[in-house]
């Protein structure tokens, strides 16, 4: 089974649809039971590691997760095994493949190139000096009061980070390295068939050329572990669900003293039991009695600036008349909202019987029949 014949999603034994901290807990475990160093003389486990890597490496990746998606769903196309070098069995060396070549297929070449094309042109993009960190986007529930009229929110944003124990080599303190058997201290290996050879990263060493005699126990290997970051971000006034923002700096940290990434906050907003938006103004229903409504009365509205404003109810009023109470709406890009005030008129479910016979007097004298 080869490149595109394997099934990433079942090889870490995950749903297709699994977001990616299962994936990223599916990859961690099984990297830990299969590594070569924890299973010395037995070469299905090391052939099983390099798989688990292969379908990190695709699937932890959004961009490769959502192209490799894409040639899934047309089946499998049969390319062939990994071999360390690139050398295919019964060839003197193999010959350099793009899937950029596959030009007669229109988008489809474009999708294979992405995910599979691995050569030169990459590693020369490839950055050997600092680098900087990943952004890291995390979605946070806002009360709907503090998202409209600002305040902070508490947030714990699950991050990767550099080991310390191991600084991010991913071996143990004080280990020895040796060159890695799989790719032969290239860093690579090759997938190779029919004349040609595709190179991806060795899974074996994360393209690093060579492996730890004992690896970080911290980390598994990794160099990098998985913590919870807790920090509170202030939430602008008016900000509505989809609304982001960015904080500087507060992304993973950069590699070999790199700069980190940032940290992507999207806002949802919590619906409230009373107030509903619209756009920058406020909605509200109010509950009034069948006499308020044909007499008249005063009612105390809040809003969300905390306060509560007297409304006015003319006698006869119908059930749904709206009011408006200008200014009292979200204020957001120097323009305010106003807010809206639906009556609701509640009619008595039960009445006595004197009350009955009050009723049938009143409409028997304003002309009224039931």
């Amino acid at each position: 089974m080869t490149t595109t014949d394997k099934d990433y999603y079942a090889i870490l034994g995950v749903d297709p649809k699994a977001d990616a901290e299962t994936i990223k807990k599916a990859y961690r475990k099984l990297a830990k039971q299969y590594h070569p160093d924890a299973n010395p003389n037995n070469p299905k486990a090391s052939e099983r590691f390099k798989d688990v890597g292969e379908a990190n490496a695709v699937l932890s990746d959004p961009k490769k997760r959502a192209r490799y998606d894409q040639v899934r769903k047309l089946g499998a196309f049969g390319f062939g095994g990994a071999r360390p070098g690139g050398t295919r069995p019964g060839t003197q060396q193999s010959t350099s493949f793009s899937f950029e070549d596959l030009g007669g297929l229109g988008g489809f070449s474009d999708i294979f190139t992405s995910i599979f094309d691995r050569g030169k042109k990459e590693e020369a993009r490839k950055p050997s000096g600092p680098a900087r960190g990943e952004n890291v986007e995390y979605t946070v529930e806002v009360p709907f009061m503090v998202a409209a009229t600002g305040g902070k929110v508490p947030v714990s944003v699950p991050i990767n980070e550099e080991c310390a124990t191991c600084g991010g080599t991913g071996g143990a303190p004080g280990t020895t390295w040796k060159q890695c058997e799989e790719c032969r201290g290239s860093g690579t290996v090759s997938f190779g068939q029919g004349g040609f050879a595709v190179s991806r990263p060795c899974p074996a060493c994360v393209g690093r050329g060579r492996r730890a005699e004992k690896i970080c126990g911290a980390c598994g290997g990794d160099g990098k572990v998985h913590q919870n970051r807790k920090l509170e971000v202030t939430v602008p006034a008016g900000v509505d669900t989809g609304s982001k923002v960015r904080l500087t700096g507060r992304g993973e940290r950069g590699t070999k003293g790199g700069a980190p990434g940032d940290l992507i906050i999207t806002f949802k907003v919590v619906p409230h039991r009373f107030f509903r938006r619209e756009g920058n103004d406020i909605h509200v229903t109010v509950p009034v009695n069948l006499v308020q409504a044909m007499l008249g009365s005063r009612i105390r509205v809040s809003t969300i600036a905390g306060r509560k404003v007297v409304l006015r109810v003319p006698p006869g009023t119908q059930p749904g008349t709206r009011f408006r109470i200008r200014g009292q709406g979200i204020s957001r890009e120097g323009r305010r909202g106003d807010q809206f005030v639906e009556l609701k008129v509640e009619v008595p479910e039960s009445l006595t019987e004197e009350q009955q016979e009050q009723m049938r007097e009143f409409a028997e004298s304003s002309g009224m029949k039931w």
